[in-house]
């Protein structure tokens, strides 16, 4: 294997990449991507260029109206969409957030409804996970379901922080049968926006992701058919960690899409701005905060794509690397967005410039997805269960 292959995506992926670089930058850009920070409203213009240009099928099955491509192709799709607007990234990210456990558990009907609905731009869907006292302590959920005569499920409780509330109008929802139960009470629903009972709270005022929505979702004796169950009864859990093997990859996509845009920018100024005479990227100090940047990008580069082809691969080792990348490409990406503010120095501050704006997006990567304090404790336990044999 010659250098130019050791390590390098297939060329039809590359090329991927480069379509969707020039419709990011041409389409929404940064001046657009600012607008959409400023004004917190979902942008329905770039929803619809998204669809127009097949970027919500991918990463799903075609045999269900998807475009095809895997984990890797649409870590890649997130890391683009991410260097110019990680709120624009979300709609992408969240719809295939809500539809994992339907690609995982879900019937042929399910998933050709809601995945096909997908790509063309007629559903939305969201993730119901979180709630006002289980954070991180998932199997502590209080939503609570219970079957009623017709067959059905009646749905009752609260979800919090739910990215793209009110906006999707498919939701993936976790409820138990008896919190006593723990993981073994969970089920997951298919639930509607224009179910009876299901209504939302206020939009949540946010330090980043701008123009996506984040609101509680309220289930009052909420019905749900029973055909909106999700695979089986009890494997609830199950379903929910699965899906954030599959997921936590794309969060760190979005953290290294967030982090090498902030070091795009901050480099290019750094040859542009003159200070004592001279461009202020001759100064070896700065030479040294642009080397460090380049390193954690590039090393959080390699953990993204391992974990997200060994999603592709389905290999065992994915909880591992799912987890190590998501932690590792979070950290980087705050300290890289924080550096490239520092380079622009006052000018980073302002937001007539994108660094302050990057900054504030790679916050989050480090707290949803778990916070990347759980990801280390699903590090060391993956550690020790390979060292107990």
């Amino acid at each position: 294997m010659s250098a130019k292959e050791a390590f390098a995506l297939p060329e039809e992926l590359e090329d991927f990449r480069r379509l969707v670089r020039e419709i990011v930058e041409e389409k929404i850009g940064y001046q657009r991507a600012a607008e959409i920070d400023d004004e917190d409203e979902f942008p329905w213009d770039v929803h619809k260029l998204f669809v127009d240009n097949e970027l919500m099928a991918v990463g799903y099955p075609e045999e269900f109206g998807g475009a095809g491509g895997g984990s890797l192709t649409f870590a890649v799709l997130i890391e683009e969409i991410s260097r110019v607007s990680a709120g624009c990234s979300l709609m992408v990210l969240v719809s295939r957030l809500g539809a994992i456990p339907l690609m995982l558990a879900g019937t042929d009907d399910q998933r050709r409804e809601l995945i096909g609905g997908i790509a063309r731009g007629e559903h939305q869907m969201s993730y119901c996970l979180t709630e006002p006292g289980s954070g991180s302590d998932s199997v502590a959920m209080r939503t609570r379901y219970e079957r009623i005569p017709d067959g059905g499920f009646r749905l009752n409780g609260t979800k919090r922080f739910i990215t793209g509330a009110g906006v999707s109008d498919a939701y993936t929802v976790f409820a138990t049968q008896d919190p006593g139960l723990r993981a073994k009470g969970i089920s997951a629903f298919l639930v509607f926006k224009d179910d009876p009972g299901v209504s939302f709270g206020k939009e949540e005022r946010k330090m980043g992701i701008r123009g996506s929505p984040t609101r509680e979702v309220y289930f009052e004796d909420a019905r749900v058919p029973a055909d909106r169950l999700v695979g089986r009864e009890g494997e609830g859990f199950t379903y929910a960690m699965r899906t954030l093997d599959y997921s936590r990859p794309t969060i760190a996509a979005q953290a290294l899409g967030i982090a090498q845009g902030a070091f795009d920018f901050a480099a290019r100024y750094a040859t542009e701005r003159h200070q004592f005479g001279k461009p202020i990227s001759q100064f070896e100090g700065l030479q040294f905060m642009l080397a460090d940047m380049a390193m954690e990008v590039e090393a959080a580069r390699l953990l993204v794509y391992k974990a997200a082809s060994l999603v592709d691969a389905q290999d065992p080792r994915m909880t591992y690397f799912a987890s190590v990348a998501k932690a590792f490409a979070g950290d980087a990406a705050m300290k890289v967005t924080t550096d490239a503010v520092q380079i622009l120095g006052g000018y980073g501050y302002m937001r007539e410039y994108p660094v302050e704006r990057m900054m504030r997006d790679a916050k989050i990567t480090q707290i949803y997805e778990g916070t990347n304090q759980i990801q280390r404790v699903v590090i060391a336990r993956e550690i020790l269960k390979a060292v107990a044999g």
